[in-house]
């Protein structure tokens, strides 16, 4: 007959710490040592509770117990050789080891089913998050994609800021960047519905206008039903900045709907582009039919556009500091979508010192170089006359320009 054996790992079934076990083990057996060898009327036994003390800390309930047994067992052979186990006095400590021996374990079986429940609302928010906010994949057409989200609230892993990337119905890719008013479980909702009204107009609308016109009508519509108007009696909006980037071309068009100005990077060159037609935030029943217009602006080969929320932007520092993005971009080397968020990344955390208090999204979009030329080599007189005229005639006046120091 075959009895079932628990295996070391089962016992030792949780990763965090499962070495430092063997320091209660070590505890048990000096404690036990030690008190042999003292006098009778020394009496270190009732140090032995805090070897399931400690195992609690690292293990489960199961390997709790077992420390727990190991140290009563160890209790009544301190016993025997002091005197017998029927002494008022040992019986009394064998009795109260094993009492809070039992409730260590109790303590720590509730704990694990704590952290149990904690892992499953984990796994759910992430499931959430993957649905909600889909992964943009890293090449759309001639574009290269890298994003970053966090949120405030650190066990949700999803918030109130939302991006979507997805293609046109002709040859070009839609993009949005949003940040609902609010922030954590209470505005997924609300970013659901304005991630579906975008990602459903953005291969039936031709024109970027009439896109923003559909994203407007459905929010408006549905934001009310999933709003979280019981924790939230304010006005409910989202700010929105909504682009169309064709594949062929050196022209991008956008709509800016209350957004932070997006950063256009090109090569060691930073700019804010502001929008010439801004329009109100969608939700708020005020967006102007049709449109006043887009903003058109150059985004050539090798251009980078980094969207955004203000979560970045008013990130402080310990001292009170607004984080400042466009002078910490324009001081990075030139680099690809996915390095310049890993330094974004690092140089935020450490600004404000690795506390976030409102959720973070960052998007940035690079039209793929023309393979065989850097920046700065010489292109043809078209090229430079066409990326001119747009440059006059539709580009955004940037706000900032900073260019990174010299190295």
């Amino acid at each position: 007959m075959r009895f079932p054996r628990w295996s070391v790992d089962r016992l030792l079934e949780r990763p965090p710490g499962r070495g430092l076990v063997a320091v209660p083990l070590g505890l048990i057996v000096v404690i036990t040592l030690v008190d042999i060898r003292t006098p009778a009327d020394v009496h270190l036994g009732p140090l032995l509770v805090i070897a399931p003390a400690l195992t609690a800390s690292v293990a489960g309930p199961r390997l709790t117990g077992l420390v727990g047994v190991l140290a009563v067992a160890a209790q009544v052979l301190i016993a025997a050789l002091h005197g017998g186990l029927g002494t008022a006095n040992h019986v009394s400590q064998i009795t109260a080891l094993s009492m809070l021996s039992v409730l260590i374990v109790l303590f720590c079986r509730a704990r694990e089913r704590r952290s149990q429940v904690l892992n499953r609302v984990r796994s759910v928010s992430e499931a959430a998050q993957r649905v909600l906010l889909r992964p943009p994949p890293r090449k759309v057409g001639p574009l290269r994609v890298a994003w970053l989200y966090l949120a405030a609230e650190d066990e949700t892993h999803i918030g109130g800021d939302l991006f979507a990337v997805a293609r046109a119905a002709r040859d070009g890719t839609r993009a949005v960047i949003g940040d609902v008013r609010g922030k954590g479980l209470a505005a997924i909702g609300e970013a659901s519905v304005v991630l579906g009204a975008f990602r459903e107009g953005a291969h039936r609308h031709d024109v970027l206008p009439d896109l923003v016109v559909a994203m407007e009508d459905s929010v408006c519509r549905n934001l009310e039903e999933v709003a979280d108007t019981a924790l939230d009696a304010g006005e409910h909006f989202v700010t929105a900045l909504v682009l169309d980037i064709p594949d062929e071309g050196h022209q991008a068009e956008m709509v800016s709907c209350g957004h932070p100005p997006p950063l256009l990077v090109r090569g060691r060159r930073v700019e804010e582009l502001l929008s010439r037609h801004p329009v109100p935030p969608l939700g708020m029943g005020e967006l102007p039919v049709p449109l006043p217009g887009t903003d058109r602006f150059a985004f050539a080969a090798g251009d980078m556009l980094v969207l955004y929320t203000d979560g970045v932007v008013e990130a402080r520092s310990p001292g009170g500091d607004f984080y400042p993005l466009a002078e910490r971009v324009a001081s990075f080397p030139a680099a690809g979508p996915d390095s310049l968020l890993r330094r974004v990344h690092r140089d935020l955390l450490a600004h404000t010192g690795g506390q976030l208090n409102d959720d973070i999204a960052l998007l940035v979009i690079e039209r793929a170089p023309v393979p065989g030329r850097a920046w700065g080599s010489p292109r043809t007189a078209a090229q430079v006359r066409g990326s001119s005229m747009a440059a006059a005639e539709t580009t955004p006046a940037p706000r900032h320009t900073r260019n990174a120091p010299n190295a």
